[in-house]
């Protein structure tokens, strides 16, 4: 008969005692609960002692989470929150160091749990922290578990920022300042800043002013890559708490001081998968302009390379005025010559008429008002932007671009205006501009460290190559969207190989002319068209079974390696880490919190379980509940897209995921799904099964290569009339 639902059987310990194994009723108040347990052990005094997880963060039982206990779990024996935060409380204020040290020790570790931090903060225990770190006895160590200890209480947002004492501010930011001070301290002053600065605009402006561009720079140089992730999450939250124009002084004195090699180094340091999360650094375009000013500071640290959190730049409108004499001065440029001539004596009409013929060259739709053909956002004014730079950094070849075009016949001609517009979108939409900010995008493009102007040096290289690809395709007017579908093509293509810098991007994308597009293009249409032979495709199914076995066999192996997942909680900070990974029998999942720096804890050191047999399934994306509790305005759709729900045992707990990249979401839940017996559904087993079958095929018919393969067998011919050729053994015989 099966045990009762409210009913949970346990081991609790106790130092110095035999365990207690018990059957947990969750309708049994806890007070009766712990009455039973310390009269068993003979303890008075009952509501001096509480329950306690003795494995993972040894979390606090509560009558508010004590729902989460399972069977099987151990708990232990130990002082109430309320005791030991009074304990901890005098520990800290004791004259003996080693009495002291390691009460801030406990005290940060026991501040992570939200019961002990109420009993704690309760008692004014966050005063006499102030205290301590305001009088500046304390150094080293000791100073290290105060300051961490800190940051958990304040984790818990009992206490508003904006409390903090003028002293305790200036006293963190003075570990921030000196040379002298232990790493430690210096990343866990460099985090309160960090929390500090959104909180109000007192506190922008006070950490502002005490903590210097100039020493947060100081500290990207040094090797310890904690410092630097730590004083570049500060650099961002001063640049996205300040205002436009504070963000833009800010903005040029950093480029003043080459951030970028900074944040280059720092980014090589890290590694594709090394320590910084890689962000998406784009900004957010404003309605029917998008400058390339607002791109600057965003594009500068490298679209999709750092751990950046930009903000949209907000420039105001440009004024007619200057817009007009922007069109002006392409005009001029293009036919310098031919207004040369005197246009005194025309007449109003007749002026306007040599402009909007002179726009008409230049490739504006609307040539009366060329301005018109700017309105539409994305690109908005950016594309005017691309054109005034090329025209002036490039004159020759934008002369020469124009000129060449307005000779030819009208419908042959390339315009320059119009593909500059569609070219400056396609730019956008290749490099995601103006897309909100990405937690987890991996592509990372060098190339783009070079030199200030790059959006639009780029801009520079593929406008040429428009004009190139539109007389090898021997274009006209009727051809211009596929003209622009294969400069996408050229530039996808091209961005894909990595290129390091823009003049190698410049040779490659000049290399691939249209002649190699039809090639590449033919060669991937004639694999796809092998692969759909009727005899081909019966072999596919033939080898699916086998090939899919193969791939289950590989997610089960990735889960036996287990993964290293990150914890976001509702201030969506990073910092805390748990591992998960499958035992060798594929029989239970082991997991557990690891510190920073473990990558491959052996599964002795992991204490959570769960038998695989207990998992009832496997939820994805919106119906994971730990992406219902959080409210659909804040929540990041990249982080949607890589969260992931093991429902498990009879009261359908949840073990919840955010896996750290797409490839290992689909590998841990195709692996899930093949420990509850299902299908696997991620894209990637498509793309692997894709790959193997591509493979395999090629190996099966190798010796066909050059023969066509029929669509139907041959026919079987007919019987012979006659089987006389058949030799005669009776004959040999006699």
């Amino acid at each position: 008969m099966p045990p009762p639902k409210d009913v949970v059987k346990i081991a609790i310990q106790m130092v110095g005692a035999i365990p207690q194994l018990i059957d947990l009723q969750q309708t049994k108040p806890l007070a009766s609960v712990l009455k039973d347990v310390c009269d068993a052990w003979s303890l008075p005094n009952a509501e001096h002692y509480a329950l306690q997880y003795a494995d993972g963060r040894q979390t606090y039982i509560t009558e508010s989470n004590r729902g989460e206990i399972k069977n099987g779990s151990i708990l232990r024996l130990t002082t109430s929150p309320d005791q030991e935060a009074e304990r901890l409380y005098s520990g800290i204020q004791s004259n003996n160091s080693d009495v002291k040290t390691d009460s801030l020790k406990k005290l940060a570790s026991l501040s992570q749990d939200v019961t002990f931090a109420q009993e704690f903060i309760n008692r004014n225990g966050l005063k006499k922290i102030f205290c301590i770190v305001e009088e500046g006895n304390d150094t080293g160590e000791m100073l290290a578990h105060t300051l961490k200890a800190f940051m958990e209480l304040m984790e818990h947002d009992f206490v508003s920022w904006e409390t903090l004492s003028a002293a305790f501010i200036k006293k963190i930011v003075s570990y921030v300042n000196m040379n002298a001070v232990d790493a430690s301290v210096q990343q866990l002053s460099l985090s309160i800043l960090e929390n500090m600065v959104p909180t109000s605009r007192v506190l922008f402006e006070l950490v502002k002013k005490e903590v210097t561009l100039d020493r947060l720079l100081t500290h990207l140089q040094v090797t310890n890559a904690q410092l630097q992730l730590k004083a570049m999450a500060l650099l961002i939250a001063l640049l996205l708490s300040a205002t436009d124009a504070e963000r833009q002084e800010m903005m040029d004195y950093l480029r003043e001081k080459n951030i970028r090699q900074f944040i280059h180094k720092l980014r090589a340091a890290g590694g594709r998968d090394g320590p910084l999360p890689v962000r998406a650094a784009v900004c957010q375009p404003q309605p029917a302009r998008t400058s390339h000013e607002d791109l600057h500071g965003s594009l500068l640290t490298g679209l999709r390379a750092l751990s950046l959190r930009v903000w949209p730049c907000c420039l105001p409108p440009v004024a007619a005025d200057e817009q007009r004499e922007l069109l002006q001065s392409l005009r001029q440029t293009a036919f310098e010559s031919e207004s040369e001539a005197p246009t005194s004596n025309f007449s109003t009409e007749r002026r306007r008429s040599l402009c909007a013929k002179e726009f008409r060259k230049l490739g504006f739709v609307n040539n009366s008002n060329p301005a018109e053909d700017l309105r539409r956002a994305p690109p908005g004014l950016l594309a005017l932007d691309n054109m005034v730079y090329f025209s002036r950094h490039t004159p020759n070849a934008y002369s020469r671009f124009v000129l060449e075009n307005s000779s030819r016949e009208d419908k042959h001609e390339c315009p320059f205006a119009r593909s500059s517009i569609q070219l400056t979108l396609i730019l956008c939409e290749i490099l995601h501009v103006g897309e909100p900010c990405s937690e987890t995008a991996q592509a990372f493009y060098p190339m783009f460290f070079g030199q200030d102007h790059f959006f639009e040096e780029l801009f520079c290289i593929c406008i040429q190559l428009v004009n190139k690809t539109w007389k090898e395709m021997r274009a006209t007017q009727e051809d211009f969207d596929k003209v622009l579908q294969v400069v996408r093509e050229q530039i996808t293509r091209t961005l894909s190989l990595k290129p390091t810098s823009l003049e190698l991007f410049k040779t490659r994308v000049n290399a691939l002319n249209y002649s190699e597009i039809l090639k590449l293009r033919q060669t991937e249409r004639l694999h796809q068209e092998e692969t759909l032979a009727v005899p081909v495709l019966e072999l596919r199914e033939r080898l699916k079974p086998e090939l899919l076995e193969l791939i289950r066999q590989q997610r089960l192996l990735h889960l036996c390696e287990g993964t290293l997942f990150r914890k976001i909680s509702s201030r969506r900070r990073q910092d805390k880490l748990w591992y998960c990974r499958l035992s060798p029998n594929h029989k239970v999942l082991h997991y557990g919190d690891v510190e920073e720096g473990v990558n491959s804890p052996p599964i002795e050191s992991l204490p959570e379980k769960i038998p695989v047999v207990d998992m009832k399934m496997l939820l994805v994306g919106k119906e994971c509940p730990h992406m219902k509790e959080k409210s659909s305005g804040k929540q990041n759709k990249d982080v949607l897209e890589l969260a992931f729900s093991i429902v498990y045992d009879m009261e359908e707990y949840c073990l919840n995921f955010i896996a750290p990249t797409r490839y290992e979401f689909c590998l841990w839940t195709d692996g899930l799904n093949v420990l509850l017996g299902k299908e696997m559904t991620s894209e990637r087993t498509q793309t692997d099964l894709d790959v193997l079958l591509s493979m395999e095929l090629k190996l099966r018919l190798l010796d066909l290569e050059n023969i066509s393969i029929p669509d139907t067998p041959p026919p079987i011919p007919k019987p012979p009339s006659n089987l006389n050729f058949c030799y005669d053994f009776s004959h040999a015989e006699q």
